[in-house]
C-alpha cells in the first residue's frame, strides 16, 4: 500500500483524476534506450504534496486517460530533462507531448555560474530539500514496487512546480523567458529526432 499521499494505478490513470493549468511528469523505464527499454511508470503531481503513479507491469500502453492528458493543450507538462521522457512517452504511448516545460534547460539557461543541473542539486540549491537518489537504478519493471521506489518515484515530480517558479523568476530577470519558451516548443521535435535515430548527432552543427 502506498503512502497516503501516493495513489499507485495500474495502465492508466482513473477516469476522475484531473489537473489544472500544469501537471509535473516524470518516467521510469528499465533502462535508458526507449527503443530497448520499456517504459515501466508514470509519475504525476498537481504540485500540492501529492503524486499519482501510473504502473505498467507488462508492454500494455492503451491508457486513454493519460494520452489525453499528455497531449491536453490546456495543461503544461512540467519535467527535469524532458527530452527523455516526451522520447519515452512518443515510443511507447504513440502521443506528442505538449505543452511542456523543462526546469532543466531552464536552468542551464540562468544558472550559467555552475555545470550541476541535475534534479537532486537543483532542488537542494533552490528549495533547499535534499533528495535521495538510492533508488534511481532499482529495477522498476518488478510487478510489486516497493514502498522506496514508490516514494523514490512521488519525490521527482513533487518539486518541479516549485522549481518552475524559481526558474521563471530568473528567466524574466536575465531576459531569457522568451527563448526558454521557444526551447521548450522544439522539445517533442528534438525528441523525435532522438527516436529516429539522430540522438547525438547535432544536425545544427557546421
Amino acid at each position: 500500500m502506498a503512502a497516503p499521499n501516493i495513489k499507485l494505478h495500474q495502465y492508466d490513470l482513473p477516469a476522475g483524476v484531473r489537473f489544472a493549468g500544469s501537471v509535473a511528469i516524470d518516467t521510469e523505464t528499465m533502462g535508458l534506450h526507449p527503443h530497448r527499454d520499456r517504459l515501466c511508470l508514470v509519475q504525476l503531481s498537481q504540485g500540492d504534496g501529492s503524486a499519482h503513479l501510473v504502473q505498467f507491469p507488462t508492454p500494455r500502453y492503451d491508457a486513454p486517460n493519460l494520452k489525453a492528458l499528455l497531449a491536453d493543450p490546456q495543461v503544461v507538462k512540467l519535467f527535469h530533462f524532458a527530452r527523455f521522457d516526451i522520447a519515452v512517452l512518443q515510443h511507447y504511448l504513440g502521443v506528442t507531448t505538449q505543452p511542456v516545460y523543462c526546469t532543466k534547460i531552464a536552468s542551464r539557461l540562468v544558472r550559467t555560474f555552475t555545470d550541476k543541473h541535475g534534479l537532486k542539486d537543483l532542488v537542494k540549491e533552490l528549495l533547499d530539500v535534499d533528495l535521495s537518489k538510492q533508488q534511481q537504478s532499482s529495477d522498476w519493471g518488478a510487478p510489486d514496487l516497493t514502498q522506496e521506489q514508490m516514494r523514490y518515484a512521488a519525490s521527482d515530480v513533487l518539486h518541479l512546480h516549485a522549481l518552475k517558479a524559481r526558474l521563471d523568476g530568473m528567466l524574466d530577470r536575465e531576459g531569457r523567458s522568451e527563448l526558454a519558451r521557444a526551447c521548450f516548443a522544439f522539445l517533442p521535435f528534438r525528441a523525435a529526432l532522438d527516436l529516429a535515430g539522430w540522438p547525438e548527432e547535432d544536425i545544427f552543427a557546421h
